[in-house]
């Protein structure tokens, strides 16, 4: 069976146990006491604000929907996953609490995905929700949320995927409410990558969705994850299928209209791209051949065509920023089986010239 899921029952047990794999020297902790910390952006405000899956539940989906086929569901669901607020100095506070959260058969939990702003306007975009997942009443959401922690529902994503299905979806990973996983803005508008099927989608703030590409179509089931702008389109990094092959993941190269072509290879298990100053930097899973372990994640960096590793010790390392100060923002432990609050967020000095 082709799986995209990170989780295999026991693999991540290792992780739990090993929890704190010594890093490389650049990498510190900045802040402490997530749950499945995922996607992470720094708001206008000043603030560090961070996606969290949440622990997952215990609510069945219900028997007359479409199910995710084992051995990965069936999924069921609860309400633990939030968002978090970081001050600058490191301080955690929650903005939004109880919002949709899913766990697997395998262990893999799902809940707000990412995050993204268009001027003020934060937008949080759900993976956790959704029929498939234990949530009967309430589908994978693109939310609208305010700086009182206050949120309306803004886009039905589970119900886009239901009426425009991609070319070519994996029969035997497939899930019905996708598993959203990155959002970006840019000019304007709002941009969401899925990988499980396999597309990039486009939301204008008027609501109205837009396929930007399909790799499924062109690349098969390759799993995107990621997204950064770039002055001619967009780059998009791909997880791959597990077991994990060194090596076997790419960075593609999106233009405005949807062309996509893959353009550099050599990568592993990629969960987060950024672009800055010319530089691409990927955040990498897991770098070792077979399912993710402590610290095999790591950042690597793009420049001049050549790859360099600027950070290693990384324990499932799910999203990546980069702040006013230079330096790259990461979500650690943010994909294992563990209790609630053990993930973190760590910052990287992004080394000068070499």
């Amino acid at each position: 069976m082709k799986t995209s899921r990170w989780l295999v029952i026991g693999v991540l047990a290792l992780c739990v146990a090993s929890a704190f794999a010594q890093t490389s020297s650049n990498v510190s902790v900045f802040a402490t006491g997530f749950s499945n910390p995922r996607g992470l952006k720094w708001g206008p405000d000043g603030n560090l604000y961070v996606a969290e899956g949440g622990t997952g539940g215990q609510i069945p989906p219900p028997s007359n929907c479409a199910q995710v086929p084992p051995p990965v569901g069936p999924y069921t669901g609860g309400f633990s996953a939030r968002i978090s607020k970081v001050a600058p100095d490191g301080t955690r506070t929650t903005l939004v609490d109880h919002l949709p959260s899913t766990s697997a058969a395998i262990g893999d939990v799902e809940g707000v995905a990412d995050i993204a702003f268009l001027g003020d306007q934060m937008y949080a975009l759900l993976a956790g929700a959704g029929c498939s997942h234990g949530h009967a009443n309430f589908a994978n959401w693109l939310l609208k949320v305010n700086s009182d922690g206050s949120w309306s529902k803004f886009v039905n994503l589970s119900s886009y995927l239901k009426l425009h299905p991609t070319k070519n979806p994996e029969p035997d990973d497939f899930e019905p409410d996708g598993t959203w996983y990155n959002l970006i803005a840019a000019d304007g508008l709002l941009y969401a990558v899925e990988p499980n099927h396999g597309e990039v989608d486009q939301i204008a703030p008027s609501g109205v969705v837009t396929r930007l590409i399909d790799l499924s179509e062109t690349q098969g089931h390759v799993v995107p994850t990621s997204i950064a702008r770039t002055p001619s389109g967009f780059f998009v990094g791909n997880l791959n299928t597990f077991p994990i092959v060194p090596g076997s993941s790419a960075r593609y190269s999106i233009t405005n209209l949807g062309g996509v072509s893959q353009v550099k290879t050599g990568l592993t298990t990629v969960v987060a791209v950024v672009y800055s100053a010319g530089d691409t930097y990927f955040l990498e899973l897991s770098d070792a051949p077979g399912f993710p372990g402590p610290g095999n994640g790591k950042v690597v960096r793009l420049r001049n065509g050549v790859f360099l590793t600027i950070a290693t010790g990384l324990t499932v390392p799910t999203g990546m920023t980069m702040g006013a100060d230079g330096s790259l923002y990461v979500s650690n432990f943010g994909a294992v089986p563990a209790p609630a609050g053990i993930g973190q967020i760590v910052k990287i000095t992004v080394p000068g010239p070499l």
